[in-house]
């Protein structure tokens, strides 16, 4: 067949480990025979994001803003062991947070479902969505180690730098502790609750938010205002579509979803919504079966898969044993890339293609070959799954598609 042409190129962003050698596996196998892919390539592993002193993630976060799509394969967040691991100048912040702050965006992560794959929560029917702030919080926090005997305030100043408040975070007197200072934005938290009431309306799904407002009472109360001033512009088109909107506090949500039968919009701070979406992905079934896409107020996008770079099969590859990783979330990642691209340039073939191969990797699946992570969940009358490692498995997908 002659190759899907593309006219804009994709911003492509590589990662780490085992992650990044399904990624260039999937391309090979599933992409590149079918598609003559345009990308602005960009190496965001933990080796070149050190070399860069960090500079190319926020290289790619501009791209991204330029291009309006990009696609992300999952990345390292260095902890004091990855520094040593890899002789590291600095331990570097989540590429992920550095990414989200530049595009100031939402982030929506919905379970990625196929039959036979039996949720862990039984009345789960319908996909439950996660839509998580992804500015500020402890994302980009200071913090700081305090010694015995010191004070630590939270001192506000005026745009002259006159001190016009402070408050004592806590009196070292009886021994040394640490401190963290975090902040976020009236104008983020509005784009937030703008996106996810938009996302809610186009899905038709009902809407939880949810925080902690009465034990954070101005930090959270702030969220829990802005929601609700918000909401009113988008009250008459929730009852107009037969949709709820409801505030509660965290621990109650939890409690509610775990009860509901999903089909709903679950809008979560940073921390929480990155938590509960990895709660969700696995009581669906894996973290290798949920996908993710960043959306920023002015309509960029940025797709990646929902979990991490996968290091314990890593190590087993580099000692050349086989692997049987789940490849699902990755996959959709460059189709929801791919179909976005040809959405907003009018290429349908694209679209089609991207529609496809989610279609044949999904089919992979019901049909009984699978990796090893999602055998213990597939129960399906009349089939017996099939263990495949990694790229058997893409070899399988790229024989339906």
């Amino acid at each position: 067949m002659e190759k899907i042409r593309m006219t804009t190129p994709l911003v492509e962003m590589d990662g780490d480990e085992m992650t990044r050698i399904l990624w260039k596996k999937i391309k090979e196998i599933l992409i590149l025979p079918y598609v003559d892919l345009k990308t602005e390539y960009y190496d965001l592993g933990l080796k070149h994001r050190d070399e860069t002193e960090d500079a190319v993630t926020a290289e790619s976060a501009l791209a991204a803003k330029k291009y309006g799509v990009a696609v992300k394969c999952a990345t390292i967040t260095p902890n004091a062991q990855r520094m040593s691991e890899y002789n590291l100048k600095k331990m570097w912040k989540s590429p992920n947070g550095t990414i989200r702050r530049i595009l100031d965006g939402t982030v929506f992560r919905a379970p990625i479902l196929c039959k036979g794959i039996l949720p862990y929560v039984p009345g789960w029917k319908k996909p439950i969505v996660l839509a998580r702030h992804a500015y500020g919080d402890v994302y980009s926090a200071a913090d700081g180690v305090a010694a015995a005997g010191e004070k630590v305030y939270l001192v506000t100043e005026d745009a002259q730098g006159k001190e016009i408040r402070r408050a004592l975070v806590h009196d070292f007197k009886d021994g040394a502790g640490v401190v963290q200072g975090m902040h976020n934005c009236d104008g983020s938290i509005r784009s937030f609750a703008h996106s996810c009431f938009r996302f809610a309306l186009e899905e038709n799904l009902p809407m939880i938010f949810a925080t902690k407002d009465t034990i954070s009472k101005v930090y959270d109360g702030r969220f829990k205002e802005i929601f609700a001033e918000t909401y009113t512009e988008y009250e008459k088109a929730f009852e107009e579509k037969g949709l709820w909107y409801l505030y509660t506090l965290i621990d109650d949500a939890v409690a509610r979803v775990t009860r509901s039968e999903g089909g709903l919009l679950w809008a979560c701070k940073n921390y929480d919504g990155d938590v509960m979406s990895d709660m969700v992905a696995t009581a669906y079934g894996s973290l290798g079966m949920m996908s993710s896409v960043l959306v920023s107020p002015d309509g960029k996008y940025e797709y990646e898969a929902a979990h991490g770079t996968v290091t314990r099969h890593y190590y087993k590859h580099l000692k050349g044993e086989e692997t049987s990783t789940n490849s699902v979330a990755t996959i959709f990642a460059w189709t929801g890339a791919l179909k976005k691209r040809g959405e907003l340039d009018g290429n349908d073939a694209l679209v089609a293609f991207a529609r496809n191969l989610e279609r044949a990797t999904v089919a992979t699946i019901e049909e009984g070959e699978m990796t090893g992570d999602l055998i213990p969940l597939f129960r399906a009358e009349g089939i017996t799954p099939k263990k495949l490692n990694s790229e058997a498995f893409l070899h399988a997908v790229a024989a339906r598609l």
